[in-house]
């Protein structure tokens, strides 16, 4: 990881101290060390909170501390890892860290350390300085303030999100169930505002300058509130039924539509400045390859995505074993992944396949191919008058046109290819007997189980490499079945192996610092501030 993670501890603390702590009073002095004249030059009281929040989102925000290190531990090293997308090759914590659930409080408390500290003071400052004058760019506020917070909320549980900020000094954090019913409101909120200002046409073409995620279009704004209402909507489907069903119609019959082309999707644009993360951490450290699961799915299915989504290896293995001996092992040209808990102690699997990802590489937040997904699962709970079969058909063939995919899309889709063996390169006690079991092929006479299996599998596949999203739908799914770690190191085994990992901890600091918060935020969760407590919508069923 760098050179940081021997310092990152202290850091993280320091930080925390300075901008979050004395219950979120403070929240005006946000580290993102924008100056007040900066703020009066050619609308930049509106385009720099907006570019802080875009960029705050896929986290990458040039705050001067070096960049790159913090999206490390906000996502790669548990969310991307735990969705079942990448490993790191590096044996960072003598090979015993997140991977086989010995959890470090250093890296797993920054998303929310970061996401406090620097994106959502710019929401309140941008909330606030749109409000009366610029209805259009305070939608667009709403709808990025819903879009940032419910991951982080899908990463933690409880959040103080109703109560940011609040005048009266109440910051009480809001339950899961009840922030995901504000998210509802505030997607309610952008959707009138867009929709009774239509005719605002000189605030209307401001939006390309202020733009990251879209093309600048205020029809797309509209389609991104349908789309992700649809996406929180199948989120609570077991956990508030009739809710989800009712936020869910609302999007599928507003005249605006949703995403369903496979050029729309929501990405953090390079274009204006920004610089990809996991491309860094990819390229230049090599500190992403593929997760042994993606392996499965991808060779087992023998994906034409595959060479898309990573490099093969470049060349073959040699090293020299246990008796003095040099073994090669034949890799160059194939796609292999590296067991999750291996609790490997070398460096030999650092050959192994990549993601595409560079620095150059927007940072995917949403595809129409999701939304077809979404579509087809409302659709087998009876939600709408659309069939099962013809969105996930479309969920599929719109994530192939996303990756301009030549082959046949009607063959994969006839395809009874299953998960592949893994077996891994150095270490034959890491082999494990492929987990997922479900084809492509739509089975119309198959329980709504396996047809589900089916679906939340080819959208894991769609929504690639953004691994927040991936592993929240791992979790409330169990799809794809994905490989268990090898080595569980959890605390007292208070994550269980087959059911795997359910949330991270709240920060550590917050025990120490701030107390009555840290207890709001733990009688919120409503069960122990661990990784194994489920969150609301983790039901542990589907049905």
């Amino acid at each position: 990881m760098k050179r940081y993670i021997t310092s990152i501890l202290a850091f993280v603390f320091a930080v925390w101290a300075s901008g979050c702590t004395d219950n979120f009073k403070e929240y005006n002095t946000d580290l993102s060390g924008i100056t007040e004249e900066q703020m009066q030059i050619d609308y930049n009281h509106l385009r720099i909170p907006l570019d802080v929040i875009q960029q705050g989102i896929y986290f990458n925000y040039d705050f001067g501390k070096g960049k790159n290190w913090p999206f490390q531990i906000m996502q790669n090293l548990n969310a991307d890892m735990f969705s079942g997308y990448m490993m790191d090759y590096k044996p960072h914590n003598g090979g015993s860290h997140n991977s086989d659930y010995n959890l470090q409080e250093g890296w797993n408390g920054s998303n929310w350390l970061y996401t406090f500290s620097y994106t959502m003071p710019q929401l309140k400052k941008s909330e606030d300085s749109t409000r009366v004058n610029y209805p259009i760019l305070h939608a667009i506020t709403k709808v990025l303030k819903v879009e940032a917070m419910h991951r982080l909320a899908d990463i933690y549980g409880p959040i103080i999100y109703s109560n940011f900020g609040h005048e009266g000094g109440d910051y009480h954090p809001d339950t899961l169930e009840e922030v995901y019913y504000a998210f509802f409101q505030d997607l309610d909120t952008a959707a009138e505002l867009f929709d009774s200002n239509m005719d605002r046409e000189a605030e209307i073409a401001l939006i390309p300058k202020f733009d990251v995620l879209l093309d600048g279009q205020l029809i797309s704004w509209r389609k991104f509130v349908n789309s992700l209402r649809m996406r929180l909507a199948v989120r609570i489907a077991m956990a508030a039924p009739a809710k989800a069903q009712s936020e869910f119609m609302k999007a599928m019959e507003h005249p605006a539509g949703v995403f369903e082309e496979a050029h729309e999707m929501v990405a953090v644009s390079t274009k204006k400045g920004y610089s990809n993360p996991l491309g860094e951490i990819n390229i230049v450290w090599n500190e992403a390859q593929m997760n042994a699961s993606m392996e499965s799915i991808l060779n087992g299915y023998e994906d034409p995505r595959s060479s898309l989504f990573f490099e093969p290896c470049a060349e073959d293995a040699i090293y020299t074993n246990s008796e003095g001996k040099t073994v090669t092992v034949p890799l160059k040209g194939t796609f292999k992944g590296i067991r999750q808990g291996a609790m490997f102690t070398n460096l030999l699997y650092a050959g192994h396949s990549k993601p595409y990802v560079s620095q150059s590489s927007s940072a995917i937040l949403m595809t129409a191919a999701e939304v077809w997904f979404l579509r087809a699962e409302a659709a087998l709970r009876g939600w709408t008058g659309e069939g099962a079969e013809f969105c996930y058909r479309q969920g599929v063939a719109t994530s192939f046109r996303q990756w301009s995919v030549t082959s046949s899309v009607e063959e994969y889709l006839e395809s009874d290819n299953i998960g592949a063996d893994y077996i891994d390169a150095f270490d034959p006690a890491s082999n494990i007997e492929a987990r997922c079991k479900v084809s492509p092929r739509w089975i119309e006479s198959a329980s709504n189980e396996v047809k589900l299996e089916k679906i939340i599998t080819q959208k894991w596949l769609a929504i690639f490499p953004e691994g927040c999203e991936a592993w929240t739908e791992q979790r409330r799914t169990g799809y794809p079945r994905l490989f268990p770690v090898r080595f569980n190191n959890s605390r007292n085994g208070i994550i269980d192996t087959e059911i795997m990992i359910r949330r991270l901890n709240f920060p550590a600091e917050l025990a120490d610092t701030d107390p009555q918060q840290y207890q709001a935020l733990t009688a919120a969760l409503g069960g122990p501030d661990h990784a194994g407590t489920r969150l609301w919508w983790d039901t542990g069923r589907n049905f």
